[in-house]
């Protein structure tokens, strides 16, 4: 059963997500805790599955991949399995979703140019229609929830 998070914990997600890199003695200062119970809580934050990992976020475009493109793509179900399982080893595919509507997946990727994108969708459409957005501009990046903010709803 799914825990509900206290402050603290709300706390060193937070710090988390603006420095991965913060070191547990700043987080612990910053929370009001000692090292020891701060290392305690960021654990069990692991352990339960808050937290799922640590990395660094990269400038695609300066690692050469200058297109990033969305593709929607309506999978043949008898193709699925083998379609999720090439898109997992494809280190282009940076997101696969699977959606509702007349598509059945949707493809965030990055890739160095045009011609390597096309020859992609190429290959993509053995496994059903494709279609391709490719993007010019992104005018907010891809950001984590901040469990402090309320998240304002439609309706």
């Amino acid at each position: 059963m799914k825990r509900t998070l206290d402050f603290i914990d709300h706390q060193i997600i937070s710090l988390l997500q603006e420095n991965a890199r913060m070191s547990l003695k700043d987080i612990a200062a910053r929370v009001f805790l000692s090292s020891p119970a701060a290392s305690a809580r960021l654990e069990k934050l692991e352990r339960e599955g808050y937290i799922t990992g640590f990395h660094a976020s990269i400038n695609h475009e300066m690692m050469g991949y200058h297109i990033k493109a969305f593709i929607t793509l309506a999978v043949d179900a008898r193709l699925k399995d083998e379609f999720l399982e090439n898109m997992r080893r494809c280190r282009n595919v940076i997101e696969c979703n699977c959606i509702t509507g007349d598509y059945a997946m949707l493809l965030e990727v990055v890739y160095p140019n045009t011609e390597a994108l096309e020859r992609f969708v190429g290959k993509l459409q053995k496994y059903g229609k494709t279609q391709t957005q490719i993007v010019f501009s992104t005018a907010v990046e891809h950001r984590e929830l901040s469990p402090e903010v309320e998240i304002e709803r439609a309706g």
